[in-house]
């Protein structure tokens, strides 16, 4: 049996429910030269008849047809498990990459062997910058997001948010966006996959502090440039699942990383986070 080829760059795109959009983003894939791609779609059992279009319109990809949804790690893993490129990139089905962005990661995966993740400049749908570099979480500043303090105190998160950063220069950081997310094959090789005791949120964090443990780095390169419309798939969950995803991640994370007190304090405070949620989501139907 002859040997596939190995591609340049193999991209995972998880998709729930948003059919339009993820096509929108294939026809943009399409549009970018210069590398070989592979492209794997993994549908997280959708009701859109995502599985069908893409089949119809792209009969050369990888599609993957999950028939339940359990979660956004262990789908990103199937796909990677699936591909052989050289590198791996998690692109979000409601991203739409410029046409010269995926030869400029790949280019800078291959002059760049230290470098484990790359990320580029996030712009919204109305070409506004998302400042989407982070520093890793500490207790006090998820103390803060739970309690939704920013809103009385609006710069508290500044040092989280890395807000002193410029997004208009190249540089190692801690940690970025997952809806861009550029992997290379060493780091997998390296690292392994994605951890999937996060079923959605902190997965890519927590990939960056496996990074910075096995000293490679996270890259913020600029002139890589996607459009990011942020979240459609989950604009569909209710407040309350959203909130208790968000924080059954943020304890995973913390209970990894920092067991002990800061663990324990995260874990104590989740419970009544989540019961006000359910009240207001109760007043607010």
């Amino acid at each position: 049996m002859a040997q596939v080829s190995q591609k340049d760059l193999g991209i995972v795109i998880v998709s729930w429910n948003v059919r339009d959009l993820l096509l929108q983003n294939l026809e943009r894939l399409h549009q970018n030269q210069g590398m070989s791609l592979e492209v794997i779609v993994v549908d997280n059992a959708s009701k859109d008849g995502t599985v069908e279009a893409v089949k119809a319109l792209y009969p050369e990809m990888i599609v993957i047809a999950n028939k339940e949804n359990s979660g956004f790690s262990k789908a990103c893993n199937q796909g990677i498990v699936a591909s052989n490129a050289r590198h791996m990139l998690l692109l979000n089905p409601d991203m739409m990459v410029e046409p010269d962005a995926l030869i400029k990661t790949v280019t800078f995966l291959d002059t760049h062997p230290d470098v484990a993740v790359v990320s580029g400049k996030l712009l919204s749908k109305n070409g506004k910058l998302m400042h989407h570099m982070r520093r890793f979480p500490t207790v006090s500043d998820q103390m803060i997001v739970m309690c939704k303090l920013s809103r009385l105190i609006p710069r508290c998160l500044d040092r989280y948010h890395a807000v002193d950063l410029n997004p208009e220069s190249e540089q190692v950081v801690d940690t970025v966006r997952g809806s861009y997310f550029a992997i290379n094959r060493t780091a997998l090789d390296t690292i392994g996959l994605l951890d999937e005791r996060y079923y959605i949120w902190f997965e890519e964090v927590d990939y960056c502090k496996q990074v910075q443990k096995h000293k490679m780095k996270v890259m913020y390169v600029p002139t890589i440039i996607a459009r990011d419309l942020v979240g459609q798939s989950f604009k569909q969950v209710k407040l309350y699942r959203k909130q208790s995803l968000f924080l059954r991640s943020m304890r995973s994370y913390f209970e990894k990383w920092h067991p002990g007190w800061r663990a324990w304090i995260i874990r104590a405070v989740q419970p009544v986070i989540l019961i006000i949620t359910k009240v207001a989501e109760s007043i607010s139907q």
